[in-house]
């Protein structure tokens, strides 16, 4: 089966939410249920065909790598995997000539980082698709499958989602969807760990034009009374584990549990992944049926190869 043939009018990279129009970031939405109907009856689709994705991960991943590269294969692509270690970027050779190397071979980069300014300078001299698949700073991908598992679950005009904890590359991309989608989203942080203030201002104001209803409080209990989904991540990311110690006890209150949880009693729990179970939030949610943590999970690859299609398929 032949998928349709996307329209070219947005940016070429998947860097942030933020600079993509709404129309856009819907279209990759309904893809992405599309794709995920066409799997479930084993329906091939080749949009890539012909295509070679370059994936480039300095950090360690189980749901980004592989979803990436089970998508690319999927769509009829060819992943190529480049080893961190192999190139060096930043340090053998700058990402500046990675990334002119890259495009005379390949059809899109999937880069996932530390630095957001490795993937953004990969993007400005690139002449193919450069798709940020995390960064310290954002994560638009998995800002898209917890928008499709959303929408399965509930409704992301009118339901209300909560994020607890840190104000990280997960949070930031949450908050740029919900400016985009008209989403009524509560982030509760402690105060030294809120979200950019200047990213919380620019989606502020696309939110406005939205209808979008962001709140920043650091109080865990005003946020989640009302809520329909309750996010959180780790306390401590990936590079931050010298500070888990003591981070700990700044973190407590925001932790997802059965006290806090009865002020929200019909939400519905969301986690990126991975989870400290008896952190960030009890095992016994973490597992009870509230939880949709891999529903969330598996939607990775559907919006991931509605992502990789529309910028990469011809």
């Amino acid at each position: 089966m032949s998928a349709r043939r996307p329209e070219r009018s947005h940016p070429k990279d998947f860097l942030s939410i933020a600079d993509w129009p709404r129309a856009a970031i819907e279209g990759m939405l309904a893809r992405a249920v599309e794709l995920k109907d066409l799997r479930r009856r084993r329906i091939a689709v080749r949009s890539l065909e012909g295509c070679s994705v370059l994936l480039f991960f300095a950090k360690p991943s189980l749901r980004t790598f592989v979803t990436f590269e089970v998508g690319v294969v999927e769509l009829g692509g060819f992943p190529v995997y480049l080893p961190p270690g192999q190139v060096q970027i930043g340090e053998r050779e700058p990402p500046e000539d990675v990334a002119r190397n890259l495009s005379r071979w390949c059809h899109g980069i999937v880069a996932r980082t530390y630095g957001h300014d490795v993937v953004a300078t990969l993007a400005a001299h690139a002449t193919i698709p450069v798709v940020n698949a995390l960064t310290d700073y954002l994560h638009p991908c998995q800002a898209m499958a917890d928008a499709l598992t959303i929408m399965e679950h509930g409704d992301l005009r009118t339901d209300q989602v909560t994020y607890l904890g840190d104000g990280n590359n997960v949070c930031h991309s949450l908050i740029n969807l919900a400016a985009c989608l008209g989403t009524t989203l509560v982030v509760a942080t402690p105060p030294e760990y809120a979200p950019d203030p200047n990213l919380v201002r620019l989606a502020l104001e696309r939110g406005a034009k939205s209808g979008a209803q962001i709140r920043l409080t650091n109080d865990p209990r005003e946020a989640v009374k009302g809520a329909q989904f309750v996010y959180t991540d780790a306390w401590a990311s990936m590079g931050q584990e010298s500070e888990a110690e003591s981070r700990r006890p700044i973190f407590r209150p925001y932790q997802i549990n059965e006290e806090l949880l009865s002020l929200a009693p019909d939400a519905k729990l969301l986690h990126c992944l991975p989870a400290h179970r008896g952190e960030e939030i009890t095992a016994e949610l973490f597992e009870s049926e509230r939880s949709i943590v891999f529903d969330q999970a598996e939607n990775r690859l559907h919006a991931q190869k509605a992502i990789l299609e529309l910028l990469i398929a011809r």
